[in-house]
């Protein structure tokens, strides 16, 4: 990943301190815009109120707006040294942020942040594959890529949380190593692209035959 937060996910080992997220800075997350806005930071850098205005089809105020509420609730920051007092730049908070939806079982009040939240997650990673889908790639990427799901599995929690761990520690080994001096030979290669692995496990319940 990414600072996405993820229900039910699980700490990645020692790259980014975690932040527990509670119903407070839930509620601060969870709003279609805010999401979008912490979306494109995350996946393209620091940005101004301006240029986030100009992807999403708002008006520079409402963004300004919904920026600032983001930086109280601790998502972004200010990225010091660059910009003027009228047009700042805003980067993600270097913390992975973990939910766990458990943690609002007993609480009515969150079960709406929960639901927006999630609901907003989903459609984002959807968006993200059929944005993948209706544009041109070379052959070389589109047979690179793959959308993939495999359904004869019959699993307990302990198995399928298994799964998942053995999947995440798959995926960690392609990630730069935390803190490390970056090796001569680590440099991404001339036509490396940014790549998105999103991976969606759960439960089925089964419906018998009428």
């Amino acid at each position: 990943m990414t600072d996405e937060p993820t229900p039910e996910r699980a700490a990645p080992p020692a790259a980014k301190p975690t932040r527990r997220l509670d119903a407070r800075s839930l509620r601060g997350l969870a709003h279609p815009l805010r999401m979008s806005i912490f979306e494109l930071l995350r996946l393209d850098g620091p940005a101004t109120a301006t240029l986030l205005a100009e992807r999403l089809g708002e008006n520079t105020g409402t963004i300004s707006w919904h920026l600032r509420h983001l930086a109280e609730h601790g998502f972004i920051e200010e990225e010091t040294g660059r910009g003027t007092k009228r047009e700042r730049w805003w980067r993600t908070v270097n913390v992975t942020n973990v939910l766990n939806t458990a943690d609002f079982r007993d609480d009515p009040d969150a079960r709406g942040a929960v639901s927006v939240f999630t609901h907003e997650l989903l459609r984002q990673h959807f968006d993200r594959v059929t944005h993948y889908l209706g544009e041109e790639w070379e052959d070389e990427w589109r047979n690179a890529g793959t959308i993939s799901d495999w359904r004869d599995l019959r699993m307990t929690p302990d198995q399928l949380r298994a799964l998942n761990e053995e999947l995440a520690a798959v995926i960690a080994r392609h990630l730069p190593s935390p803190g490390a001096e970056p090796a001569p030979d680590a440099e991404p290669a001339p036509d490396a692209l940014p790549v998105v692995v999103q991976l969606q496990s759960f439960p089925r319940r089964e419906h018998g035959s009428p």
